[in-house]
C-alpha cells in the first residue's frame, strides 16, 4: 500500500467528512481598477475576467498564494493559484481558507478539478458571468491535514513533472512547426521556377456577404444545424467549430451568394488578415461579416494547394502585407484580394506538393496525431489521476 492508502486506512477508515466549500472558506469579488492605471509592467499582476493578468498595477489587494477565479468573459470559472500579490479586479474571485480544517492548497486542487463544472455553470448571452453560489454550493471532502499534506505534495511533484514534460513536448512541437513551415516555404517557392503566374481574380470568383444581407436576412441563435462562418472560426488553415453562430431561422432564399460549396476556400479580411479555411461539407456553412469566399473556377487548381499556399510566409510578405501598407485600415478589399498573384504550376506537381505537406501538416497541427495528441493524453493522464487522489468514500454521520 502506498503512504497515502495507509493515512486513510489509519484516520478515516469509515469515510471522510463532506461541507460545502462556503462552510470552509470565504469567497469574495475583486475592486474595481481604472483601466488607465493598468500597465503593462509594474510590480504586481491583476486579475480579472481572464486566464493570464490582464496588466500590472503599482499596489495590490490580495496575497501571494491566494485562490483566484474569473467571474466573468468566455474564461469564467477558470481556476488559478497565484503565488505572488496581486491585484483582484472587479470580474475576479478570491477565495481564502477560512478553516482550520483545511490547506488553501489542497483547496485549490479540488476547485481545479471541479474546474469544468464550474465552468458549465456560468450564464449570460452576451458576456457570460459566474455567480459566487456555484463555488460556495460545492461538497468539499475534508480529510484529516496529514492526507490533505500528503495529497498536496503528491500532485505538487506531478503538477511538475506534467508541466515539464508537457514544456518538452510542447518545444519540440514548436520545432516540428518550424521545420514544417520552412519545407512548405520551400516546396511553394517559384520564384526560379518557370511557373504560369495569374490574378486571382481571372481564376476564382471572390465574394463576401454584403451588410444588407447580415442586417435584413442573418438571424443568429445558439442552437441549429446551419452555421454562420465568421472571422473567428477560421484558424490556421482549418475551420474552428470552438465557438459557433446557427443561422436556421434566416431567410435563405435571398442569401444563395454567401451559401458555401465543398471546396470554397475561405479569407478573413478584418482584424486577424489573411487567415484560410476550406469548406469540407454541403449544405452547412454560410458567409458572415469579415469573411471573404473564393471560390476557384479551372478544373487545373487543386484547393488544397492554394490553402498551402496562402500560408506561406513570401505570399503573407509580399501579398498581404503589400495590400495592408496601401490601406488606412488594417483590412483587404476584395478589389486587392483579386489583384493577388498567384502561381499555377502543373496540376500533377499541386497534387504531389499536396500529398507531402499533408503529412506534415498532420504531425504538427492535426489533434488526433503526433505531439499535439500526446500533450492532450497526457493532460487527461493528469487530471483522472488528480481525479482520482480527491474521491473519498463520505462518511455516514
Amino acid at each position: 500500500m502506498s503512504r497515502l492508502d495507509d493515512l486513510i486506512a489509519e484516520l478515516c477508515p469509515d469515510g471522510v467528512e463532506y461541507k460545502p466549500v462556503g462552510y470552509v472558506c470565504d469567497i469574495q469579488t475583486g475592486s474595481q481598477l481604472n483601466k488607465d492605471t493598468l500597465k503593462d509592467k509594474g510590480a504586481y499582476p491583476v486579475y480579472n475576467g481572464g486566464i493570464y493578468p490582464s496588466g500590472y498595477h503599482d499596489d495590490y489587494n490580495t496575497e501571494a498564494n491566494t485562490i483566484a477565479i474569473s467571474q466573468g468573459g468566455a474564461s469564467a470559472g477558470f481556476v488559478n493559484w497565484v503565488g505572488v500579490p496581486f491585484y483582484a479586479g472587479a470580474h475576479c474571485y478570491t477565495v481564502k481558507n477560512n478553516s482550520q480544517k483545511a490547506l488553501s492548497r489542497y483547496m485549490y486542487f479540488f476547485l481545479k478539478n471541479k474546474q469544468n463544472h464550474i465552468q458549465d455553470a456560468k450564464h449570460g448571452a452576451g458576456i457570460p458571468g459566474l455567480n459566487s453560489k456555484v463555488i460556495k454550493n460545492l461538497q468539499f471532502p475534508l480529510p484529516p491535514l496529514p492526507i490533505q499534506q500528503e495529497i498536496v505534495r503528491i500532485l505538487d511533484k506531478f503538477t511538475a513533472l506534467e508541466a515539464e514534460l508537457e514544456a518538452e513536448l510542447e518545444a519540440e512541437l514548436e520545432a516540428r512547426k518550424k521545420q514544417y513551415e520552412y519545407y512548405r516555404d520551400f516546396l511553394l517557392d517559384f520564384g526560379d521556377v518557370e511557373t504560369k503566374w495569374v490574378k486571382l481574380g481571372e481564376i476564382a470568383d471572390i465574394t463576401k456577404l454584403a451588410g444588407f444581407e447580415f442586417t435584413e436576412h442573418i438571424r443568429y441563435s445558439d442552437e441549429g444545424t446551419i452555421i454562420a462562418l465568421r472571422g473567428l472560426n477560421v484558424k490556421k488553415g482549418y475551420i474552428d467549430l470552438s465557438q459557433v453562430k446557427y443561422i436556421d431561422g434566416s431567410n435563405f432564399s435571398k442569401l444563395s451568394r454567401s451559401k458555401l460549396i465543398i471546396n470554397d476556400m475561405l479569407f478573413t479580411y478584418v482584424g486577424t488578415v489573411g487567415q484560410v479555411a476550406l469548406i469540407d461539407k454541403e449544405d452547412k456553412y454560410y458567409l458572415a461579416p469579415n469573411v471573404s469566399r473564393i471560390r476557384f473556377l479551372p478544373k487545373d487548381i487543386n484547393p488544397v494547394f492554394m490553402r498551402y499556399y496562402f500560408q506561406t510566409n513570401d505570399f503573407i510578405i509580399k501579398q498581404i502585407n503589400k495590400y495592408m501598407e496601401s490601406s488606412s485600415m488594417k483590412n483587404l478589399t476584395m478589389e486587392n484580394i483579386r489583384k493577388f498573384y498567384i502561381p499555377i504550376p502543373p496540376i500533377e506537381k499541386q497534387a504531389q506538393i499536396v500529398s507531402i505537406l499533408d503529412r506534415f501538416d498532420s504531425l504538427t497541427n492535426d489533434i488526433t496525431q503526433g505531439l499535439p495528441a500526446e500533450i492532450a493524453a497526457r493532460r487527461k493522464q493528469y487530471e483522472y489521476y488528480r481525479n482520482k487522489l480527491l474521491t473519498f468514500k463520505e462518511k455516514i454521520l
